[in-house]
């Protein structure tokens, strides 16, 4: 089954658990929580004014941890954190992964720590039992994919194109590039993000790779006023999508003649 995270700002909204909880209900696979934070750098203008909404709203790490842990009697998708360096850092890492993994999280994101500087947040995540999820981007040279593809765990996040979040018209050129260039390194899924807008790019992702991560086609509805149930068809739609591209037969390869023998 093509996997699929969508993302979901935390605290973005009173009941933002609720959308949660719908996205589950349409079929993803995981669902990628972002804490909100002051600078996010990687962010287009979507989830920029999704994470300034949760923290006019008041919302901390800590509130964040509170919801989830209110409701993973009832989430059964693994959840991936995404933030920056400054809230994994900020109490220690060791700390911090401790109490992702305490309130029902399997995963981490932080794009701001290069593979190179990842040694001490790997450790604390792998002892808190987290997996720290590492990003590839089309520029990353053949020595450094290859360590990404190496050292990250449960799927690589093939950044599909150098620019910050958000929806795109089109799939990136890039993407599928990309994903053959992570999945000839590392056995683990590939996940294409960034401009998955709609449920036509998602499915030619994940034709290149092994799922996808929609975030800012989302965040935009929520921002919009749409309800969970609402947010539940936009998932289901691209739950449909991904289904469609899992029941597709793979053309069978072609035959050359050469000097009367076939190949």
């Amino acid at each position: 089954m093509k996997r699929l995270n969508p993302y979901l700002t935390g605290g973005v909204t009173e009941d933002w658990t609720d959308y949660l909880l719908a996205f589950q209900e349409a079929g993803a696979t995981g669902a990628e929580i972002g804490l909100p934070f002051s600078d996010p750098t990687l962010d287009g203008a979507v989830i920029q004014r999704a994470s300034d909404r949760a923290l006019r709203r008041g919302v901390t790490v800590d509130s964040i941890l509170a919801d989830v842990a209110a409701v993973r009697d009832r989430v059964r998708i693994p959840l991936i954190a995404m933030t920056y360096a400054n809230l994994v850092f900020h109490d220690g890492v060791d700390v911090f992964c401790a109490r992702l993994a305490a309130a029902g999280f399997s995963g981490l994101i932080v794009p701001d720590v290069p593979v190179d500087e990842a040694d001490e947040l790997e450790a604390a995540a792998t002892a808190a039992g987290l997996d720290l999820v590492l990003l590839a981007a089309p520029v990353t040279p053949p020595d450094r994919l290859a360590e990404i593809g190496a050292r990250s765990r449960g799927f690589v996040y093939a950044v599909s194109v150098m620019d910050t979040t958000g929806e795109r018209d089109a799939l990136a050129a890039s993407a599928a590039p990309l994903a053959a260039r992570i999945k000839a390194v590392t056995g683990i899924p590939v996940l294409i993000g960034f401009g998955i807008s709609t449920p036509e790019q998602a499915a030619a992702a994940a034709r290149a790779g092994d799922g996808v991560v929609v975030g800012a086609a989302l965040m935009r509805r929520v921002l919009d006023g749409a309800s969970p149930a609402d947010l539940g068809l936009e998932v289901a739609a691209l739950r449909a999508a991904l289904d469609r591209v899992d029941q597709e037969v793979p053309a069978a390869p072609a035959h050359t003649e050469v000097s009367g023998h076939r190949r």
